[in-house]
């Protein structure tokens, strides 16, 4: 038996990344079929969605270690327990708690130097573009649009990222729901807060900006009149971990410097 978990097998992507972040790739037998980050990660064998797996192909590939998130991966990682398995679960939910994990996770496997180096590049990076939104002349009101039926505002790791790229999230008093049933807001409620820009990631599908278009009353939606209404991808955003630090952050960032003439884009 090796010192640390030397085969792994990661159930959401945000961990697979971290582990190829911190030089460890090699160490993954096995990822969710929703992995694309980063795309040498998709050679790996295939042993789950996100609230099913395929327990025997996980056994057959005897882990050392299991790595899932969240309540919603609670009975995958209960039988995987009763099989025996070593199964670490983290459930982060804000920005801290993800620069949290990439140092927890980095502990688990003998790279913690190396965790606190990537957890301490990616909060600076953070503060940059915290730094380059604080130039900005306002702050357009933002809604995070993370389903559209029914209607789901942001998470909080993303309401965070909003606000560091220089928006104002519209339903700031949703920010600490962690269950997506306690993030359902009215459509009614979203046009009378009157969101100047749109951001929308509807996990795992496309999205349509003609169903946020055609919703009743939001034709005086200030981001439907002025058509600001911009799709993140899920994989950038909605996964937390590196990415939503990285390339989700940015493009929003992007977004509402361009809107604005900003030089600090």
């Amino acid at each position: 038996m090796t010192q640390y978990p030397a085969r792994i097998v990661c159930l959401t992507e945000e961990t697979t990344e971290t582990l190829y972040l911190l030089g460890q790739g090699d160490r993954i037998v096995g990822v969710s079929g929703y992995t694309v980050r980063p795309p040498e990660a998709r050679q790996k064998p295939k042993v789950s969605a996100f609230i099913n797996a395929k327990f025997d192909k996980i056994e057959a590939l005897k882990p050392d270690l299991v790595l899932a998130f969240s309540d919603l991966q609670a009975d995958l990682v209960s039988e995987l327990v009763r099989r025996g398995l070593n199964v670490v679960v983290f459930n982060q939910r804000s920005v801290e708690e993800i620069l949290q994990m990439i140092r927890m996770l980095g502990g688990l496997i003998g790279c913690q130097r190396e965790a606190e180096q990537l957890a301490d590049r990616l909060d600076a990076d953070l503060n940059r573009v915290r730094d380059a939104a604080s130039h900005f002349a306002q702050r357009f009101r933002v809604f995070f649009e993370e389903w559209d039926e029914p209607l789901i505002s942001g998470i909080r790791w993303v309401e965070e990222l909003v606000e560091i790229a220089g928006g104002a999230p519209i339903f700031p008093e949703l920010a600490h729901a962690g269950l997506a049933k306690d993030r359902i807001v009215d459509p009614a409620e979203v046009a009378r807060r009157d969101p100047q820009v749109i951001f929308a990631s509807w996990c795992g599908k496309k999205m349509k900006k003609a169903t946020i278009q055609n919703r009743p009353g939001w034709d005086r939606v200030s981001a439907v009149r002025e058509d600001r209404i911009y799709e993140i991808k899920s994989t950038y955003i909605l996964q937390p971990g590196p990415a939503s630090l990285t390339d989700g952050v940015q493009q929003m960032h992007a977004i509402l410097a361009t809107l604005q003439g900003s030089p600090y884009a």
